[in-house]
């Protein structure tokens, strides 16, 4: 009985842990998003545009980052290259805000926010110019984030069925059915991103190419990792691809309404590479695609080294559990990942 009872507490820890772990990531990153260096731009030369430009820093502080730009075109371009979020123009007729919202909805509201009672001081109202909407089956743009969590989630989940059910197997079969599993929901998340939900109305392959390296990644890094975690692994995979990567994808906030934690961690993580690179992609030209692939490639390699690891650890430590006790961890980990997912 005793010893039942220790077994059930035990693992009863990685729900608990789960469950403190994701209201710290979420509700740290979503519930209070403030402007921290929100890169913003007032357009025009001269004495006149310098003094707003200053005016608008001083009392914003630390949440902006003000500049100015020659011109209007010079704005367009700084938009469409996602160094801004947001460029006023003033005018003594209609002044104008202009906006990108493909890259994020949240940040050009927040600009909108910010430069309303701005054009308000004169009396009139604030002419609001989206120069990259997302297309109208994602008037958001927040398809995206959600097409990340259905990928994310088909490939951890996966983990514990070819880490557990698969430790019979030698490392390389278990390698193969990673480059099987990942194929399969890459190809998955592309059909929800096109022929079903038409995120994606141009440049599909692209996003099954991305949809591929991000969901091998997950899946490497899984499967090395299980070989010395065990039925941790779970609990590792969801730090690493829910907490951490989630919250700081910039599906839903841009790190520049986020604090500096989950900001900086934007700027390598994988499910960033992910949404941002989608987003090149799709609407900015492909603006920044190149380093955006490279981190989900950088990602890759780090799972391959990690599997690579692994198998020289199995090779030198033979003993592997057999298929039976693969089969109770497995369903040990599957309650928790269903868990997990539920979350």
């Amino acid at each position: 009985m005793r010893d039942a009872l220790r077994h059930v507490l035990l693992h009863l820890v990685t729900p608990l842990l789960m469950c403190l772990g994701m209201g710290l990531a979420y509700m740290g990153a979503f519930v209070t998003p403030e402007p921290n260096d929100m890169p913003v731009a007032v357009v025009g030369s001269g004495q006149q545009t310098q003094l707003l430009a200053q005016n608008i820093k001083d009392k914003a502080g630390d949440a902006l980052d003000v500049r100015t730009l020659a011109d209007r075109e010079q704005a367009v371009d700084a938009l469409k290259s996602l160094d801004i979020a947001g460029a006023y123009v003033p005018d003594a007729k209609s002044p104008e805000l202009i906006v990108a919202t493909a890259g994020s909805d949240m940040s050009a509201t927040a600009a909108q926010k910010l430069f309303t009672p701005v054009a308000a001081k004169q009396g009139l109202p604030l002419k609001v110019t989206d120069v990259a909407p997302p297309v109208e089956d994602d008037p958001t743009g927040q398809g995206l984030f959600f097409l990340l969590v259905a990928v994310s989630i088909g490939s951890y989940a996966s983990v514990a069925v070819l880490g557990a059910a698969g430790a019979g197997l030698r490392m390389r079969a278990r390698a193969g059915l990673v480059v099987g599993v990942s194929f399969a929901v890459s190809l998955i998340g592309a059909a929800l991103a096109g022929p079903i939900f038409h995120l994606v109305h141009q440049g599909l392959w692209g996003v099954w190419a991305m949809a591929w390296l991000y969901a091998a990644g997950i899946l490497f890094i899984g499967v090395g990792l299980h070989t010395f975690l065990k039925r941790w692994t779970t609990l590792a995979m969801m730090v690493l691809f829910v907490m951490l990567n989630f919250t700081t994808s910039g599906g839903l906030f841009r790190p520049e309404l986020q604090n500096g934690f989950f900001g900086s961690l934007h700027a390598f993580w994988n499910g960033a590479g992910f949404v941002e690179g989608i987003r090149s992609h799709l609407y900015f030209g492909g603006h920044g695609l190149g380093r955006h692939v490279w981190t989900l490639a950088a990602w890759l390699l780090l799972g391959l080294l990690a599997v690579g690891v692994a198998a020289l650890w199995e090779r030198r430590n033979p003993g592997l559990p057999d298929a039976a006790a693969g089969a109770r961890e497995t369903e040990v980990q599957e309650e928790e990942m269903e868990e997990s997912v539920a979350v």
